[in-house]
């Protein structure tokens, strides 16, 4: 029978398996479902589960993220060198999603590395740690407004790009509009005529 120190560390190492399945995708549209992921994934990968990662802390619709664990190692590699090497959209947001390699820190789950211990205490006004922690609190809060104004940026410009290419596709809508058109009243034909294009109706 596993003494107590054997399961802990089978637990991790069934963790650290689990990590090396795991891909981190972002710029993911609110929209978007494990149902949509496992759906836009399946032409090379096999979705296992899927966790949405979501900032709560800014007021902003912005694309979330999500952690996808896939079946192997190796259709975590081919899912990451997909969204790598081509512009893979998913959910209809303007912009390719990323995808990575996942990392232990981003389970929310994930089990204490076996033999380490964490000690956590208060520090007081007084204390030799007190006023380095407070530089960092201050520190800290104008990080955070800086982080603020750049996602605003973001989606000002991620909103941007998405106006200019619904502009692209509208107009790609009426040249294939205008083609279908002259199929239908013949003028099609008229006009292989006169360049002397020989054309296969079908």
């Amino acid at each position: 029978m596993a003494t107590s120190d054997e399961q802990v560390e089978q637990e991790y190492a069934d963790f650290e398996a689990r990590v090396k399945r795991t891909i981190y995708i972002d710029h993911l549209s609110p929209l978007v479902t494990s149902q949509i992921i496992k759906a836009a994934l399946s032409q090379c990968a096999n979705v296992v589960s899927s966790e949405f990662i979501v900032n709560y802390t800014i007021p902003y619709d912005i694309p979330a993220a999500a952690l996808v664990e896939l079946e192997d190692e190796s259709q975590a590699k081919a899912a990451v060198d997909l969204m790598h090497d081509f512009p893979f959209i998913i959910g209809g947001m303007p912009r390719p999603v990323r995808a990575t390699y996942a990392m232990p820190e981003m389970f929310r789950d994930r089990p204490s590395r076996p033999g380490l211990k964490m000690e956590f205490r208060w520090v007081n006004k007084g204390d030799p740690e007190y006023d380095g922690m407070n530089k960092l609190k201050r520190l800290a809060k104008r990080q955070d407004a800086e982080q603020m104004a750049l996602v605003k940026n973001q989606l000002e410009e991620e909103e941007e790009l998405a106006t200019q290419q619904q502009g692209t596709l509208d107009e790609n809508y009426k040249k294939y509009d205008m083609l279908e058109d002259m199929v239908r009243n013949g003028k099609i034909d008229n006009l292989a005529c006169h360049y002397e294009i020989y054309l296969t109706h079908t």
